[in-house]
């Protein structure tokens, strides 16, 4: 049973009112022509190994003792604390599939959130964090030469792993072992790999926001194709103890973890990948750390390149030691920092060098039981270079894949990677200049990345792959086709602003109702106090905002431009745009596995009447049923003739919560909406 303790809470209503009344299991999505695929490991993953995912066995005991229930939903105390966490992992599934769906960074974004809150449940605390790199790309990244998306790719290398994870036997064996996990259960050492999975996939490219400016000052210069070198100008960091320092704190948390005392987390890395691998690789503690000490403050001495990954492990410790706390935090952190900071240019041209001219200096590559997350790690952020946006200027030139089919069945990887069929006129000349090559050896290699990486029978994509890690137990193989664009899936809309306010909107807007003028903090007291399911749900309204403007001929920006301001929604836009809210949030409900019902106003309760009303708000949570929900796959006709059905206050809270949006909009923000 793939949700426990909502099974357990169905068992319970079924004895307590003598017949099944719920709650239902969430269905699981399924492939019919191929289980193996990217969207059903990762789905399944979540969905059937992951049991009892943060439960509580203290809580539950409490609960059973007091008939008090622990759990959060709409309100507190209304479902026991184990559904709780439950409904959480469901809403991390969802988020997921959501994602895998689109690939758009705003269904990205609800994955950060839902892992963040299930893991810290401290998003609105490290928001900065995730937000920052999202802000940078969209918005300093067209500066460069060459820059593609790394926020949405996140969410894809996550994704990759888990499906990973559950198709692949190797690897579960090997993530066991090396943790030293031999008979735990199943389900727990899913759940660990889960978090730190997640820790390392996540936010292994957070760096991103300081290799830009370096990237930027050298593109400057490299318009004319200047090659980078001594002549180059360039930035340096200097100051990075203030990144990389750890407190006292920390220092000794880390202490009593390896014997050592460490100030930096350079030396910390340094420590704990030498220990892993110095022996195998041949390496010195020392020499590592040198290396750390100079990748932020001497890039000459690394091709003129800047290593996001230094600062995004360096950014993430900090973060951890801020809100997981230095007494709580395990080898396992420390594992998932140090594959983030190995997975870019330190593993492969400080300890593998696994592209020197020198063949003798090229090491074999890293395998799965050396280091699992950093193994896992490199793997994926390599297969993951399919619908990533690209920036640059020069990668808007280059030809990449638009979309990759997976299937990940007998323990190897097949992977299909889709071009654009209408850039034939590219691969075209490509071929010609290939053919000509491959006739005259000695003229240079054409080059149309990444379509000339995956052509050929051994493609160079797979072979840098196969020397960056080893593939023996998981062996991949690579094509490439040419296929039509569908972008349907991308809801690309007008309304633009400078980063995902979607958090920002979603607690002014959960606290529209509130009296006087509440603080911020007040606020986010008030949205943090409904469930992650209902605060998703906010979420939803304000991310599918865009979508109902464009329905009616509007937009929002922050930028001034000469169309007329809308300032208050009339009738008219509600009739268009408040069906549309109805069926977003039937679609959602349907998903999150609540069904249509009245079980929860009709069945009988032992109560005093003035606690029935809340007694019976509580118990349409332990049903998840609800008298607006519909059952069974429904057409757009259907659920807008649903909603017209619908008494006149039901039809307002479609729509007239969007009125007090406007205001929130333009004085938190400074965005506008304009009609066209």
């Amino acid at each position: 049973m793939a949700y426990t303790a909502l099974e357990k809470m169905r068992q319970k209503n079924e004895a307590r009112f003598g017949y099944d009344v719920g709650p239902a299991q969430p269905p699981l999505y399924t492939n019919r022509r191929q289980k193996n695929d990217l969207k059903s490991a990762a789905l399944r993953f979540l969905h059937n190994r992951c049991e009892a995912l943060r439960f509580d066995a203290k809580k539950e005991e409490t609960e059973d003792l007091t008939g008090v229930y622990l759990g959060q939903s709409l309100k507190p105390g209304q479902i026991p604390y184990n559904m709780q966490r439950d409904i959480d992992r469901l809403c991390l599934e969802k988020a997921l599939e959501a994602f895998i769906d689109s690939g758009i960074a705003e269904d990205a974004y609800v994955v950060y959130y839902s892992f963040l809150e299930i893991f810290f449940g401290q998003y609105g605390k490290s928001k900065k964090m995730v937000e920052l790199l999202s802000e940078y790309e969209a918005n300093g990244s067209s500066l460069l030469m060459k820059h593609r998306d790394h926020y949405s790719h996140s969410v894809y290398v996550f994704a990759l792993g888990l499906a990973i994870y559950e198709t692949n036997e190797a690897y579960r064996l090997s993530f066991r072992d090396f943790y030293r996990l031999e008979g735990r259960k199943e389900n727990e050492i899913a759940n660990l790999f889960l978090e730190f999975w997640g820790l390392t996939s996540l936010f292994h490219d957070i760096g991103y926001p300081f290799e830009l400016p370096f990237e930027q000052v050298l593109s400057y210069f490299e318009v004319d194709d200047k090659e980078r070198g001594e002549d180059s100008l360039f930035l340096s960091y200097r100051s990075v103890e203030s990144l990389t320092g750890l407190d006292k704190e920390a220092s000794d948390r880390f202490e009593a973890l390896y014997g050592r005392r460490f100030s930096t987390t350079s030396e910390l890395l340094a420590h704990d990948i030498t220990e892993k691998m110095g022996g195998s690789y041949g390496f010195t503690e020392e020499y590592l750390l040198d290396v750390l000490d100079r990748k932020p403050t001497r890039p000459e001495d690394f091709g003129y390149y800047m290593d996001h990954a230094f600062f995004s492990a360096a950014r993430l410790c900090q973060e951890l030691i801020r809100i997981v706390k230095p007494a709580n935090m395990t080898a396992m952190h420390v594992d998932a920092l140090s594959a983030i900071i190995l997975h870019n240019s330190l593993w492969k041209f400080a300890i593998a060098f696994y592209k020197d001219r020198d063949k003798s200096k090229r090491k074999a590559p890293l395998r799965m039981d050396q280091h699992p997350l950093a193994w896992l790690l490199m793997l994926c952020d390599e297969l993951q270079c399919w619908d990533r946006t690209s920036y640059g200027r020069n990668s808007r030139k280059e030809l990449h894949p638009l979309s990759a089919r997976f299937d990940f069945s007998d323990q190897a990887i097949s992977a299909v990677y889709s071009y654009d069929a209408a850039e034939h006129e590219k691969i075209e000349a490509y071929e010609r200049e290939r053919a000509e090559w491959l006739a005259d050896p000695t003229k240079k290699k054409p080059r149309l990345k990444a379509y000339s990486d995956m052509a050929g029978e051994k493609p160079d994509f797979t072979v840098d792959i196969e020397h960056i890690v080893d593939t023996s137990a998981i062996p991949l193989t690579v094509r490439l086709k040419l296929c039509r664009v569908n972008r349907e899936n991308k809801r690309t809309y007008l309304s633009e602003s400078n980063f995902l306010h979607f958090y920002d909107f979603a607690v002014s807007l959960h606290a529209r109702k509130m009296p006087g003028k509440p603080s911020r903090e007040e606020m986010e007291a008030k949205f943090n106090a409904s469930s992650l399911e209902y605060r998703l749900s906010t979420l939803g309204r304000t991310r599918h905002f865009a979508a109902y403007l464009n329905a009616i001929g509007c937009f929002y920006t922050d930028k001034p431009v000469d169309f007329a301001l809308v300032t208050h929604f009339g009738k008219k836009d509600a009739a268009i745009f408040a069906p549309m809210e109805h069926e977003r949030w039937v679609r959602e409900h349907q998903a999150m596995g609540w069904r249509y019902g009245l079980d929860y106003e009709t069945l009988p309760l032992d109560v005093p009447p003035e606690r029935e009303e809340a007694e019976r708000a509580a118990l349409r949570e332990q049903l998840r049923c609800h008298k607006l929900c519909m059952d069974r796959h429904l057409t757009h006709e259907e659920i807008r003739a649903h909603y017209q059905r619908l008494s006149k206050r039901y039809q307002d809270l479609d729509w007239k919560p969007f009125n007090k949006l406007l205001e929130l909009l333009k004085s938190s923000d400074g965005l506008r909406i304009y009609r066209l």
